[in-house]
């Protein structure tokens, strides 16, 4: 048993990949000490299962929210629908995973479209916000500049960090934490280790995002938190620190930001 305590901010569980070995999952991420985790919501049908996950197993949370890659699913009921959600159980603790992907999407309109009701609802529940954002640094940062001169910019976390340090400076400038997944671990991942060096230690997470993405020694495998301490540990490295610094570091920001100690 693990004397470190990590939070993973960031997986998906009820993928079917897990179905036949999550109680094993979960004892394995127990033994490394992973206290809590936040199980990331990509579109509203998973909420069902989310809810009933995240009361099996008292160490998950979760958030409700639609994926970009999903918007072409979003409707003018979807806010409501997530607004109940979030309002109905006191283990939502974010909206999202929200955000912009024109990596895989060139839907631009209809992204936004999604985007905004999703950070507006944020806002009014004083949620944070879970932000997606791969290739669309520049108008999430815009969208976000714009909500932040009308006092209506949510606290959020850019989760799996892939962006420059000058893109990663323009997000902490408007309150945002930075999460930092596998891709870190990665040798030829240059501009993630600069972010992951410079990043104060007051605004930055570490998560799995499994089952994507496994960290070094774990490549080609199943992504799953326990290995959420590979990533610590590679950090520690990059910050010439250890293991139990970046996970108080990261636990006490999770925290801040998630605020699970006001769940009864």
């Amino acid at each position: 048993m693990s004397d470190i305590e990590l939070i993973d901010s960031h997986c998906h569980l009820i993928f079917e990949n897990f179905k036949k070995d999550i109680d094993d999952v979960v004892l394995r991420l127990r033994s490394r000490g992973v206290k809590k985790l936040v199980h990331a919501c990509c579109e509203l049908t998973e909420i069902p299962k989310l809810k009933k996950i995240s009361h099996q197993y008292n160490e998950i949370y979760y958030s409700v929210g639609l994926h970009p890659l999903e918007a072409k699913k979003w409707e003018p009921s979807s806010i409501v629908h997530l607004k109940r959600s979030a309002q109905e159980d006191k283990r939502v603790v974010a909206i999202g995973e929200l955000g912009l992907d024109f990596f895989k999407s060139e839907n631009k309109t209809q992204q936004i479209d999604a985007l905004l009701p999703q950070m507006e609802l944020a806002y009014e529940l004083e949620l944070p916000v879970i932000i997606h954002c791969r290739d669309a640094a520049n108008e999430m940062i815009e969208i976000c500049n714009d909500l932040s001169i009308k006092g209506k910019c949510p606290q959020g976390v850019l989760h799996c960090w892939t962006g420059t340090p000058k893109e990663m400076n323009k997000f902490l400038d408007l309150g945002f934490y930075i999460s930092f997944s596998g891709i870190v671990t990665f040798p030829k991942a240059h501009e993630i280790h600069e972010c992951a060096k410079i990043v104060p230690n007051d605004k930055y997470l570490i998560e799995t995002d499994s089952p994507f993405l496994a960290p070094v020694p774990f490549r080609g495998k199943r992504n799953e938190p326990a290995f959420v301490e590979s990533v610590a540990n590679f950090i520690a490295d990059l910050r010439s620190t250890d293991l139990s610094t970046i996970a108080k570091e990261s636990s006490k920001n999770a925290e801040d930001l998630f605020k699970f100690d006001l769940i009864s």
